[in-house]
């Protein structure tokens, strides 16, 4: 319960007492109903017949709702498919079939009755909030024309709930159904990543990082989900037994989501270094321009850290000019620096491989002009 309070964006997550699957998620106990069957559109007086065929066909929402305050009565034969409002909107569309056969329209949630929407979308958010991995593989399956990208009052996902909840078969569900794995909610701006990591959901973390999921997207506090378990993850208190699972879970999330960002991030220069051991950390300089940063020393190439701890100094190389062999035999090449006037010659391990590439590559290139030269030179 500690999250609640540590993180106030995750604390509307709350469920109601009678829900015990995860302590942090709203929902309410639907109560029994019968669908009237009836779209309601403000009762009056029937339009003629050319304005029904309007608000019917219309496929823009803002026309839509400018047609419906024609007042009119439409009797629903079912709802066949749902879809999220595109943009900053909050809210869904629904495909309705009618009872008098014209073709089917979308309408927003707002111009339908609630006991309609509400028998097509409770099976689907009890799925979803109760993480049940059978009747959600069965909506998924179902081919109604459900929308898996449908949203909540607050803008989550099913897929913000299940992962929050951290059930790794239901994360699997809804990916098989090309669900958006960064639809930030409106809540917070909380992705599912953001979710499984607040919550401590390390492997789930992980799963969703395999399946594409972006670690850098930001919430409202401008907060990467790395951010958010380091936050989390330092206001936790050490050596409470009933925190250890949370710790644990925590860093878990956090060794993951440091992976996934600093794998590719090309490092140009180790500036510091401070702590030991599992905490040891340098700060680097990024190649692309990004400001400097602590990384753990699992994140840094073995190189770089062999040469800063050995007090090499770095600078940046432009090319590679010539090459001999050492007094010891080894190869060495003669570098030509941005920042320095004179080249030096220096062993081959000091020299980047890509530079020693383009030299090679080069002289070959030259050797085969020359050959070609003198073959042509020969039969004149």
């Amino acid at each position: 319960m500690d999250a609640l309070f540590v993180n106030q964006s995750l604390s509307h997550l709350k469920l109601s007492p009678k829900q015990n699957q995860c302590p942090y998620f709203t929902t309410s106990s639907p109560s029994p109903f019968t669908a009237t069957q009836s779209i309601r559109l403000r009762p009056g007086p029937k339009p003629n017949l050319t304005t029904v065929h309007v608000i019917q066909n219309q496929e823009n929402p803002k026309t839509l709702a400018a047609a419906a305050a024609d007042e009119y009565y439409g009797e629903v034969s079912k709802i066949i498919g749902s879809r999220a409002l595109d943009g900053d909107a909050v809210g869904m569309e629904y495909l309705i079939e009618w009872k008098d056969g014209h073709a089917p329209s979308w309408v927003p949630a707002d111009y339908i009755a609630k006991d309609v929407v509400a028998e097509y979308e409770t099976p689907w958010w009890t799925a979803a909030k109760k993480a049940d991995e059978n009747a959600l593989r069965a909506l998924v399956e179902a081919e109604d024309g459900r929308d898996v990208n449908a949203v909540d009052s607050d803008g989550r996902t099913a897929l913000h709930f299940v992962s929050g909840l951290g059930s790794e078969p239901c994360v699997k569900i809804l990916a098989e159904a090309g669900p958006d794995l960064d639809r930030r909610d409106k809540a917070g701006g909380l992705t599912a990543l953001h979710m499984a990591a607040g919550y401590a959901r390390a492997s789930v973390v992980s799963l969703l990082l395999r399946l594409g999921a972006d670690p850098e997207v930001e919430d409202d506090r401008r907060r990467t989900p790395l951010d958010l378990a380091r936050e989390i993850l330092m206001a936790t208190p050490r050596g409470n037994p009933m925190e250890f699972g949370r710790r644990l879970g925590l860093e878990g999330a956090v060794r993951a989501l440091e992976g996934a960002v600093f794998e590719y991030a090309g490092v140009e220069e180790i500036m510091e270094r401070r702590g030991k051991g599992e905490n040891l950390e340098y700060l680097v300089k990024w190649k692309d321009g990004e400001n400097n940063e602590w990384v753990k020393a699992r994140f840094v190439a073995e190189d770089l850290v062999r040469d800063y701890e050995a007090g090499l100094e770095y600078a940046v190389a432009e090319a590679v000019v010539g090459k001999r062999v050492g007094d010891d035999g080894k190869n060495e090449y003669l570098v030509k620096w941005a920042d320095m006037e004179d080249a030096t010659w220096e062993p081959e391990e000091n020299v980047d491989p890509y530079l020693i590439k383009e030299f090679e590559e080069e002289g070959q290139n030259e050797r085969k002009v020359d050959v070609g030269v003198e073959l042509s030179n020969d039969g004149q």
